[in-house]
């Protein structure tokens, strides 16, 4: 028995070392780069900070290449004046099995009629025209009420919060509200839905890559397993708006006809995809803007005019949406990611083409390029609140490199057929969250000296980014002027 063990053993092993070395680079084919470790490849390298690898091998390869991960070959795409143009072929590049890989491992989901390009579309229709003015202000509606009862004691006494918490805890009990459609006002119901939607989103990514450890995965099912009860469907039916997003999408999947099971997972979903990126949005935004004093005065000074009058997006605020857009490049890392159906052909600004090889997959990853492309982007580590503004004050939106005009200087929502469809909202939540927090009430950081915690290198790939750390901030009401 035991030698029968360790013949299959080395026999997979052979397999394994046959098909590694099997692998050369064809003709047309882009860089071929397998590391030194069979099967294994670069997969801790991309696993443990994907920014830092991806943009070694940049540097050694060029703008496209292709590295070993775990048995997977990814081809790696990196120039951003392609990235439309290559997304858009559906045929040879297809985002159904991946996107179902990661919702059966992250989410424990199987929507057996699951289309992500039909996905998307049903929900763009959502966030758009009147239905997205209504979002808009019932999420102001819904930051109001919050920020009302945030300091009912003693309001104009300093109060002390770590940044972060205080921007996804608002942020996150204001979208619950709008997209649920309740009133329902249980503070205690609020915080738990929070705390385990925390415990849960902080192992989401080793759940995606399959690294995380035995404690990790009880703590990530145990809050699973709670906020499947919470986001019970007949809980959202006792709703007062008739016409929220979570119940829009909850009849989709009962006409659909999935189980109750089924459906609480999917809700679990959807409340990471529109929730899981707000509260850290906003919280690299205040702080970039409580560290660079200069930022927050030209700020400050612009919303001061706009504090009588509904901000939206319509509203003519050059400077913060210059900050919003710095923020997201510096901060949204998210990867972009295909199968490859069949051969195909990509060709790059440069005009050279090669060829995808049908079996693997493709990786696009904004981030890197255009976001933080030196070429690009005058020293792009850094935060410049005024990137994004003309000399004249006007938006800015033209970059160029190596004198060829970019088809963008950042991309915080995807690209092509890839673009985020609640990308409207997520903006317009963002710019009344901090027009809110900046006109109503003193935030200053305790330490007038700290500075912005670095990322956190395991949330590459996954929207925005989060700190390796927090800010300590006192807040208080503003004294009104009697």
């Amino acid at each position: 028995m035991t030698w029968t063990l360790v013949l299959v053993l080395l026999g997979v092993l052979s397999a394994v070392l046959f098909l590694y070395t099997r692998r050369t680079r064809q003709r047309n084919e882009p860089p071929l780069d397998k590391g030194r470790v069979p099967w294994l490849g670069h997969a801790l390298e991309f696993g443990k900070d994907a920014a830092k690898f991806l943009t070694q091998m940049k540097d050694k390869h060029g703008d496209i290449f292709t590295v070993c991960v775990a048995g997977h070959y990814v081809t790696v795409l990196l120039d951003s004046n392609c990235y439309d143009a290559v997304l858009a072929d559906t045929q040879s590049l297809d985002l159904t099995h991946y996107s179902r890989l990661l919702m059966d491992r992250i989410f424990n989901l199987q929507l057996p009629n699951y289309n992500p390009v039909s996905e998307r579309n049903r929900v763009d229709q959502y966030f758009k025209g009147c239905d997205l003015s209504r979002l808009c202000s019932s999420m102001q509606y819904s930051l109001k009420f919050l920020m009302a009862s945030v300091n009912t004691k003693n309001p104009t006494e300093w109060k002390k919060d770590r940044l972060f918490d205080f921007c996804y805890s608002l942020l996150f009990r204001a979208g619950y509200r709008t997209l649920l459609g309740t009133e329902n006002n249980n503070s205690a119901e609020f915080t738990e839905v929070y705390e385990r939607f925390r415990q849960f989103d902080k192992i989401l990514p080793k759940l995606a890559r399959r690294s995380a450890n035995r404690d990790e995965l009880k703590v990530a099912s145990s809050a699973q397993k709670r906020l499947w009860e919470l986001l019970c469907p007949n809980w959202f039916l006792t709703g007062t708006e008739t016409h929220s997003w979570m119940q829009t999408y909850l009849k989709h999947l009962e006409e659909q006809g999935l189980d109750t099971q089924t459906q609480r997972r999917a809700m679990l979903l959807q409340l990471w995809v529109t929730q899981g990126n707000a509260g850290p949005a906003a919280f690299w935004l205040l702080g970039f803007l409580l560290t660079h004093p200069e930022a927050l005065k030209a700020v400050k000074e612009e919303l001061c005019s706009l504090q009588h009058r509904p901000l939206d997006k319509t509203e003519n605020t050059p400077v913060l949406n210059s900050v919003v857009n710095e923020t997201l490049r510096l901060r949204a890392a998210a990867l972009i990611t295909r199968d490859v159906m069949q051969d195909k052909t990509v060709k790059l600004s440069s005009g050279q083409e090669y060829v995808l090889r049908h079996g693997d997959r493709l990786c696009i990853f904004p981030f890197l390029s255009p976001q933080m492309d030196p070429q690009i982007h005058h020293q792009p580590e850094k935060f410049k609140f005024d990137r994004f503004l003309n000399s004249d004050g006007t938006e800015k939106s033209k970059f160029c490199k190596e004198g060829l005009r970019m088809n963008y200087g950042t991309m915080p929502w995807g690209a092509g057929s890839n673009l985020c469809p609640g990308r409207d909202f997520a903006v317009c939540a963002l710019k009344r969250f901090v027009f809110m927090i900046l006109t109503q009430f003193d935030l200053e950081l305790c330490d007038c000296n700290a500075r912005m915690p670095p990322v956190d290198p395991n949330r590459y790939g996954f929207g925005m980014l989060q700190p390796d750390g927090d800010l300590e901030i006192r807040y208080r009401l503003k004294k009104r002027i009697a």
